[in-house]
């Protein structure tokens, strides 16, 4: 009889059947695709004062909601719109944080229109570059970092709401800007070589932060 394969060891907050496949497929990995990231942007921002297994659980429902994530046409929301979303039960049903979408969208595509895409902007608070961190499962990560308080400042006076940055930390983990797996995590040296290969095709250079708009 065929011996089943043992469990691989992985970061302990992957735990049920909604975090282990998103730990082992997304978490951590670099995203450069301007649609994922605000759509991270939207579920980190939802998640806020809730686990993040409920916004799992709510994530394709968001998908289907927000019409897949795109800025352009979130940006063009009516009231009734905002209205039909607060009275859809598989969303955060939050007036703030449904609101703080159309926000937002509108706000970042000021920002792909002043850097050329959310891409280049957004990785420069980590210098263009995955970090990479070395993490033992016991430690404890921290809740935000200097790179997540300067990311937070400045999505802020751009005008995004939700955007702490506490939540930023969180975004910066997710979209891979920081490899914060366990060093005893299988997928710890996975993401490290999807870093490097990373490293090589993205946008190395991009507009400085001070840049003003044209």
């Amino acid at each position: 009889m065929t011996k089943p394969f043992p469990e691989p060891t992985r970061c302990a907050w992957a735990s049920n059947e909604l975090s282990i496949p998103y730990h082992d497929q997304e978490w951590g990995v670099p995203v450069h695709d301007d649609i994922v990231l605000f759509e991270f942007l939207v579920l980190e921002g939802a998640q806020a004062g809730l686990s993040w297994d409920t916004i799992l659980k709510k994530r394709e429902n968001y998908r289907a909601a927000f019409d897949g994530f795109d800025p352009n046409r979130i940006a063009k929301y009516s009231n009734r719109k905002l209205e039909t979303l607060m009275n859809n039960p598989g969303i955060v049903r939050n007036r703030l944080k449904i609101a703080s979408v159309v926000k937002n969208a509108k706000a970042f595509l000021k920002i792909q229109k002043e850097f050329g895409s959310f891409d280049k902007y957004i990785w420069q608070f980590v210098g263009g570059k995955p970090k990479v961190n070395s993490w033992r499962s016991s430690q404890i990560r921290p809740a935000s970092t200097p790179e997540s308080d300067a990311m937070s400042k400045d999505l802020r006076r751009r005008g995004l709401t939700f955007v702490g940055s506490t939540i930023c930390y969180a975004f910066i983990q997710a979209v891979g800007m920081v490899n914060d797996h366990a060093v005893d995590c299988f997928r710890y040296s996975q993401v490290n070589a999807k870093r490097d290969r990373s490293s090589r095709t993205s946008s190395v250079g991009a507009p400085q932060l001070s840049r003003t708009k044209s």
